[in-house]
């Protein structure tokens, strides 16, 4: 794996660069309910010395009644503000799960104009696996200015995905899994139909990752792109179940230096729930 201090970097990576006074590190680590894990309280009991818990449904738009939908810029001036997160830092975001749900803060951070942030390859369980140091202590903060310019064109909403679908002149990518994308598996959450949008082509987000947890060469990455279809001469959207794993899929085409994606907001989470909006299956 080739670190890149802009996309993924790895455990040793990380270890050498733990003393850097510039560098935060972030525990973004994140569970479906189903799942039955408590994300604050396994941080609290354990995580990488001096990580920061970062909170993707509190640092949220609250007056969306969606889930966890990308914060105004300045709830997220605020928030990174008080974690003592700001301008001139390396930020390293890792999640419980190998890889989940950092990378939704990766592009997070990316929708901010925040570029110098990379996530944990194979996350804290690789760390653990190799016996490196972990702590229970909350890491001291000390406020630190932070400019956000927020980059539009790397978020889609509703009525513009609508378009893509409806015209074809981007390549929607569902990183949900072949079930739930057919329609053959109810969705987790209530209320919301089954399948898929229109046009849109099946790339499960675990096609991206290796067995380990950790995420694949870029040999695999490209590999995987092709078994699924996906046309990469056009613009990329991706989308998912709420706009999580979604972006698995915008870290991979990164990696791959395909610089023309945006991820779907609202996903599955929105577009179930209308009646108006067409629903394929199958």
């Amino acid at each position: 794996m080739v670190d890149d201090p802009k996309t993924l970097v790895s455990t040793e990576w990380l270890a050498k660069n733990m003393k850097n006074p510039d560098l935060r590190i972030l525990d973004a680590s994140w569970y479906l309910p189903d799942m039955k894990r408590d994300a604050r309280a396994e941080y609290d009991e354990s995580h990488i010395p001096g990580a920061r818990f970062f909170d993707i449904d509190e640092i949220s738009d609250s007056r969306s009644a969606l889930p966890h939908m990308a914060p105004p810029v300045e709830k997220f001036m605020s928030r990174m503000r008080g974690m003592g997160i700001g301008d001139g830092h390396q930020v390293v975001v890792y999640d419980g799960a190998g890889i989940m749900s950092a990378p939704r803060v990766w592009w997070l951070f990316r929708l901010m104009g925040k570029t110098d942030v990379a996530v944990l390859d194979g996350g804290f369980p690789k760390w653990v696996a190799e016996g490196r140091e972990v702590e229970d202590m909350p890491p001291v903060l000390r406020e630190r200015h932070i400019t956000v310019q927020r980059q539009a064109h790397l978020v889609r909403d509703v009525t513009q995905v609508a378009a893509a679908s409806k015209l074809g002149d981007h390549t929607i990518l569902d990183a949900r899994s072949p079930g739930r994308f057919s329609g053959a598996q109810p969705e987790p959450r209530e209320g919301l139909k089954s399948g898929h949008i229109p046009g849109s082509v099946n790339l499960f987000f675990l096609e991206l990752i290796n067995r380990d947890g950790t995420f694949k060469d870029n040999d695999a990455l490209r590999a995987a792109f092709e078994a699924s279809g996906a046309d990469l001469s056009k613009p990329v959207i991706t989308t998912c179940g709420s706009g999580v794993s979604a972006a698995i899929i915008n870290l991979a085409l990164e990696r791959l230096g395909n610089r023309n994606h945006s991820l779907y907001d609202g996903s599955w989470a929105e577009w179930g729930q209308f009646d108006q909006l067409a629903v394929e299956t199958g």
